[in-house]
């Protein structure tokens, strides 16, 4: 091999471990910042005492600077998680907590016998069919409906619920497409 073929592959060797260690030291700055936590205005919410079995549902995505701008998004970019995933029947309160950088919500249709989670038609509002919801938390720092719960922000609602499966999702454009739904079992009391 000549010497300008070897000093090139050097150079461009070196290049690569430079713009490497650059990516890192910048994230790292960014990091240390708070350029990855949601806006200053999404202040952590005091929830009160939740009446009946609580269970914790969390919303999650993977952000707007890596996701980019509108959706639709591609499968497991965002995600919803319950613990514990199966309460007794009677007074079941959900304690939503959105990790992600987007705002998100959680409402609780029945799941129809042999039907699995994430299998209900989307419309082409990038939205499932709402018809015969039990419930719904999209209020930040509050109970219920409202416009969503905000980054960093908690919120709740409390429901009456009968022996079932339940799929909890988020039905905001093409959330539901993009993964956020989860199984929730209620047992006999």
């Amino acid at each position: 091999m000549s010497a300008p073929r070897l000093r090139g592959g050097r150079l461009v060797a070196l290049l690569a471990t430079a713009a490497v260690a650059l990516g890192i030291a910048t994230t790292g700055l960014l990091a240390a910042a708070g350029a990855f936590r949601g806006p200053a205005s999404a202040a952590r919410c005091t929830v009160p005492a939740l009446p009946g079995r609580v269970v914790d549902v969390t919303t999650a995505d993977m952000g707007r600077g890596m996701m980019g701008g509108a959706g639709p998004y591609g499968m497991g970019m965002m995600r919803l998680s319950t613990s514990p995933a199966a309460v007794g029947a009677g007074t079941v309160s959900l304690r939503v907590f959105n990790a992600g950088a987007r705002p998100h919500e959680v409402v609780v249709l029945p799941l129809p016998a042999g039907q699995a989670t994430g299998q209900r038609a989307i419309g082409a509002d990038g939205e499932v069919d709402e018809s015969g919801a039990v419930g719904e938390a999209s209020r930040s720092c509050g109970a219920d409906s409202g416009d969503g719960i905000a980054s960093g922000a908690t919120g709740w609602t409390t429901l009456t619920m009968q022996p079932g499966r339940y799929e909890l999702l988020c039905n905001l454009p093409w959330h539901y497409a993009a993964g956020m739904y989860a199984e929730l079992d209620v047992t006999g009391r």
